[in-house]
């Protein structure tokens, strides 16, 4: 019997180029307004995907919807957003489920035939040591053997369950592996290894539902990034998005987290951090930091280039959404650049803290 093809993964969905995608996007929210669906990450990627037109049977469902509801049933988004975005990833799920299940299963049999085996060698024990109390003992010899003989089948009972038990633990170590390369897929950024996008967003709002004294965000942006694509070509420029990536991991305080937002933009959420002093203290150490970077030939040393970038900053306030807190953050940022770049600019204030 052939075996079913397995359902391709997210990353297998959607391998597209940073522009190609950005092209599809483009083309995704006009429909997403026309027909008045909310702009979360789920309708995103089925608008997305309508766009890119790879999966026929998503247009038409998609198609019929719209025309039949005045209204994007969200119980409908979210059936279609399992059945054909995250269909491989809930397979994976439900296999990885099944395994564990059977590894259990497996070891409950190997502890049942232990016991039993511990319970028989009990009672072959106990009738030995009746039968050695006996005034005569006619049949020592075979009260013996059955001694020896209970004694053996237990000692490869244990040995047969302390073998599968090893093997089970490597079997959960290799399915919590795969576990965690799901993860990583799921929410880090494969070039630069900090938080993507999507899991930034969920990180913020979690963070502003809940207490948000000592919240404070920080965005930051590669100056001029596009003509450096454009003069020393892409490759070069992801080598610059990876060692921002890596700057941001060692330099994180307690509790701090760090996304590439998009292209060359990353933000920082920072926890325990109570004024906008100390905000931008860490972003001044880091613009410091990005600023010593050199971009050099590597065969000669020779520096080509510096990296320089531009800082907004804010600290969240009672009542704030994730938009209004990305937008105070942005437009601090849109500042910082209108007045020169490569500083850090705090919310709602014309001094910003220069090189």
């Amino acid at each position: 019997m052939s075996q079913q093809p397995k359902a391709p993964s997210i990353l297998e969905l959607f391998p597209e180029e940073t522009r190609e995608a950005a092209d599809l996007l483009k083309q995704a929210v006009p429909h997403m307004v026309r027909h008045d669906i909310p702009p979360t990450p789920m309708h995103y990627a089925l608008w997305y995907s309508y766009c890119k037109g790879a999966e026929p049977d998503l247009n038409r469902r998609l198609d019929k919807i719209v025309s039949d509801f005045s209204s994007f049933p969200p119980e409908t988004a979210a059936k279609l957003f399992r059945e054909f975005i995250i269909r491989g990833e809930l397979e994976d799920a439900r296999a990885g489920q099944q395994q564990v299940i059977e590894l259990v299963d497996d070891i409950e049999g190997d502890v049942k035939r232990s016991v039993s085996g511990s319970q028989h060698y009990q009672a072959s024990l106990s009738q030995g040591l009746a039968a050695l109390q006996e005034p005569i003992v006619d049949d020592l010899p075979s009260v013996l053997n059955e001694l020896q003989l209970s004694t053996q089948q237990m000692q490869e009972q244990q040995e047969k369950f302390l073998y599968r038990l090893r093997s089970a633990q490597a079997e959960i170590q290799n399915l919590r592996s795969q576990l965690e390369r799901a993860q990583a897929a799921a929410t880090l950024d494969s070039l630069t290894h900090v938080f993507n996008r999507h899991a930034f967003t969920r990180l913020l709002e979690q963070a502003l539902s809940g207490d948000t004294k000592g919240l404070a965000l920080v965005m930051l942006d590669i100056d001029h990034f596009k003509h450096f694509n454009d003069q020393y070509g892409h490759p070069l420029g992801d080598r610059v998005l990876q060692h921002v990536g890596q700057l941001l991991r060692d330099m994180l305080p307690a509790r701090g987290v760090a996304a590439r937002y998009g292209g060359e933009e990353f933000c920082i959420i920072l926890r325990d951090c109570f004024d906008v002093e100390t905000a931008a203290e860490f972003a001044e150490q880091l613009r410091l930091k990005i600023q010593a970077l050199r971009v050099k030939v590597r065969s000669t040393d020779k520096v080509l280039d510096t990296i320089t970038a531009s800082f907004g900053l804010t600290l969240a306030e009672t009542g704030d959404t994730f938009d209004s807190l990305v937008t105070r953050a942005d437009d601090a940022l849109y500042q910082a650049k209108r007045n020169g770049r490569n500083q850090v600019h705090p919310p709602a204030s014309n001094a910003a803290l220069t090189a």
